[in-house]
């Protein structure tokens, strides 16, 4: 997946993951959260930092932080404070942000992400609780900035990893994982291209076999996938080619441009004395009592990998195919409905990668709202599975007969189409027979090298069938009655 090479240098990323948290309201203020409504409907005088206003913290966000250091194996801070971190930005309403500067309310942890080359764990430095501020809008050939306040106010948890991550393609593979871990957890939607997860990039380079860390460039805001990989490409190339002209790199952020690929300098890097943190006044310290821990823990769902591990130890099914199953909640969830009502747990793997799949894909759904009940596909699984129907059968008929009236059950369905009684074994030798009898020139044409011709045999008999025969039992006595035929 990466394509910068260098015998010189050597990368290394850090990222900053911003998360929406999915509370029904603001952080610090009772103004609901929402994606996509009218600008500035969503603020009160809290959120826009009107005199004598206070804040007051919102406990479900701080227990979705809490929720997301548990899965990576973080240690949770019993005693924290809320700082101002001072800037000014027109999306910023009270010209300073709150946040956690000296106390985040996790500390360390790692993420496992699979590579090309294998599995490799990536650390944590921590997270941090934090509001969003709003958006800055720039709307056609307007040389006016408009502002939309609805965000600011959001609840946000900022994930900073440690400075270990030394291509784009881990890059890529760890901000998979977050958007899939917060998934799992029912913290935040991961949508990326609403804002809702994004990602800092910080990048320097170092002389291979070195230690210290060179001059750091940030690149703000990303949000996709894709363009994170694009980008961390694009600056190790600029940074190398600087370096190796001598020139001086300047500890700056940039933004990236998805057009051109190339990243543009915004501002030269602020320090951290620049923000003038200090404590938070009008926010009472926050203490988190074990018995609260405890209780979070209990409402933790299974992880991720907990789902892959549970596929392969309890389902038998192969690595590749725990990965996929387990790749959303939803999906894993699914899976092990079906398996509630069947054994046959190959077998709905390879419905649920395969013909649901594609049913999925072509439609533009999720798995949650596939048409077919657990039940229903369970049924249609062991139908082909005990040899009632043919596999090719199930697929191309039957599946879209369900979809289409996902209310009636398979079986019914089959009855209606009078699948039962036909195709049976022994009326295959006369629909071979009828199919060769058809087309005696093409005999001659098969006998003569032309060994493609089977498979127009094979679709004869497989209608006079309506599908129902085993199409490998089909080629099967073809072959024989070919031969036969010489």
């Amino acid at each position: 997946m990466s394509t910068f090479q260098s015998s010189i240098y050597e990368p290394v990323i850090g990222l900053e993951i911003h998360a929406q948290l999915q509370t029904d309201s603001k952080i610090f203020a009772s103004d609901p959260v929402r994606f996509g409504q009218d600008a500035n409907t969503l603020i009160s005088p809290i959120t826009l930092g009107h005199p004598g206003t206070l804040p007051h913290l919102n406990k479900k966000a701080v227990e979705f932080a809490i929720k997301m250091g548990f899965a990576l194996g973080s240690e949770i801070a019993r005693w924290q404070n809320f700082d101002r971190k001072n800037y000014f930005y027109p999306d910023l309403p009270k010209g300073y942000q709150i946040t956690q500067d000296k106390t985040p309310i996790c500390i360390g942890g790692a993420i496992q992400v699979h590579l090309a080359e294998g599995v490799k764990v990536l650390p944590f430095h921590h997270i941090h609780l934090e509001e969003d501020a709003g958006k800055s809008l720039h709307e056609g050939d307007n040389p006016f900035s408009f502002i939309d306040y609805n965000r600011a106010g959001t609840p946000l948890i900022e994930m900073v990893t440690e400075p270990a991550i030394h291509s784009a393609e881990e890059a890529f593979a760890m901000v998979s994982e977050v958007r899939k871990l917060v998934r799992y957890l029912g913290i935040c939607d991961g949508n990326m291209e609403e804002g809702s997860l994004r990602a800092d990039v910080n990048i320097s380079l170092r002389p291979k076999g070195t230690f210290t860390l060179g001059t750091k460039v940030e690149i703000k805001n990303m949000n996709s996938l894709r363009n994170i990989q694009r980008a961390i490409e694009y600056e190790c190339r600029r940074q190398e080619e600087a370096l190796l002209k001598g020139e001086k790199l300047i500890q700056e952020t940039r933004t990236f441009d998805a057009h051109t690929g190339k990243t543009h300098s915004m501002r030269v890097k602020e320090t951290m004395n620049d923000y003038r943190y200090f404590p938070e006044p009008d926010l009472a310290p926050l203490e988190i009592s074990e018995q609260w821990l405890s209780e979070i823990k209990a409402l933790m769902p299974t992880l991720p990998w907990e789902q892959e591990h549970k596929f392969i130890e309890q389902y038998q099914l192969s690595a590749y195919d725990a990965h996929f199953l387990a790749e959303t909640r939803e999906m894993a969830l699914y899976f092990e409905s079906v398996a509630s009502h069947t054994n046959a747990y190959k077998a709905i793997a390879n419905w649920l990668m395969g013909p649901v799949k594609s049913h999925l894909n072509e439609k533009g759904l999720a798995i949650n709202a596939f048409e077919l009940s657990a039940q229903h596909l369970a049924e249609i699984v062991d139908l082909v599975e005990e040899g009632t129907l043919t596999h090719n059968l199930a697929v191309h008929q039957l599946f879209p007969l369900c979809i289409a009236s996902p209310s009636k059950k398979p079986s019914q369905i089959v009855d209606e189409q009078g699948w039962l009684n036909q195709g049976t074994a022994d009326e295959l030798p006369a629909f071979v027979a009828a199919a060769l009898a058809s087309f005696p020139d093409k005999i001659k044409e098969y006998h003569q090298g032309k060994k493609g011709l089977i498979a127009l045999f094979i679709g004869e008999v497989m209608k006079r069938s309506k599908g129902t025969a085993d199409p490998k039992r089909v080629n099967q006595l073809v072959s024989e009655a070919l031969q036969q035929h010489k």
